[in-house]
């Protein structure tokens, strides 16, 4: 059967519709009565915004890639190109490779021996980081720089479809940064909650795998049902959505509450019962080393 049920997946179009509503008030009507309110929707906009691009990537909610994605064209996040985040992402649902330091590109972890070769001042950053409170603070700056490093490595050996998203990406960012010059909101304050959506979205991506020697077992599931399962769009059910990756995003609860039991014999018991656990127990101390523990050390 099928993972899709429409042509037209209703709920996500209404979605996109409302998140660019938000931001369109964010940047005019809200900046001009309440700055704090507006950066407060505005940063909502942008969590969820990354969040539909991920959707989108998935291929929803039209059958058509190319609307798809011109639904998302412009970044109003402004700092990944959907480009990038749509092949990477794409190479990280490779289930037997994931949490590996080289083949999944979404990996926080390190190669050992990469790692006891980095200098000190750099091993206490990447430490920091991986607490939550760290991945908030620093971890956008650091996964963007990563990014910038690694494509423009890529672009001087003369990758061109890596060039191509940068340069559409910036093409969309002409367009928000004309909309933002006339809009009435200070360019700063938007550049600061487009950084809080990127540290908001870190909240999901924290620890949603961790090494473990099955691929079944890698994949988190927490089960929250509060504001921030809804901005991740349900995506913390992540082993629903590594298992059933087409499926849209207002099914996934409905999913994993028939089959409970089946997903956390499958993931090996790699459950969180909501994000304040999560805040708890991992605010200010690391849930996992930085060099990956499953791989040789010397």
């Amino acid at each position: 059967m099928s993972e899709r049920r429409h042509e037209v997946e209703w709920p996500t179009l209404a979605l996109i519709v409302g998140c660019y509503a938000a931001w369109l008030l964010a940047t005019t009507f809200l900046a001009d009565f309440w700055m704090p309110l507006a950066l407060l929707v505005l940063t909502v906009a942008v969590t969820l915004h990354s969040s539909l691009q991920h959707e989108i990537l998935h291929g929803h909610p039209f059958r058509s890639r190319p609307l798809n994605e011109a639904l998302v064209f412009l970044p109003i996040g402004l700092f990944y190109p959907y480009g990038r985040f749509r092949d990477l992402h794409l190479a990280h649902h490779q289930d037997e490779t994931l949490t590996d330091p080289y083949d999944d590109p979404e990996s926080n972890y390190l190669d050992p021996k990469v790692w006891a070769r980095l200098p000190r001042w750099r091993q206490r950053l990447l430490r920091a980081n991986n607490t939550l409170a760290g991945r908030m603070v620093i971890g956008p700056a650091l996964s963007l720089h990563a990014l910038v490093v690694s494509d423009a490595r890529a672009i001087r050996h003369g990758d061109r479809a890596i060039l191509r998203d940068w340069l559409l990406h910036l093409a969309g960012l002409v367009v928000v940064a004309g909309w933002i010059a006339v809009s009435g909101m200070p360019f700063l304050a938007y550049f600061g909650a487009a950084y809080a959506g990127m540290s908001i979205l870190k909240i999901r991506t924290f620890l949603e795998h961790r090494a473990h020697e099955r691929a079944r077992g890698r994949s988190v599931i927490v089960e929250d049902r509060g504001l921030l399962s809804f901005l991740f769009l349900n995506n913390n059910l992540h082993v629903v959505h590594h298992s059933k990756p087409r499926v849209a995003w207002y099914r996934l609860p409905a999913i994993y509450a028939a089959q409970r039991d089946e997903y956390l014999r499958r993931n090996e018991g790699y459950l969180y019962s909501s994000y304040g656990e999560i805040f708890r127990r991992h605010f200010l101390r690391a849930k996992d080393p930085v060099p990956h523990p499953l791989r040789p050390k010397v």
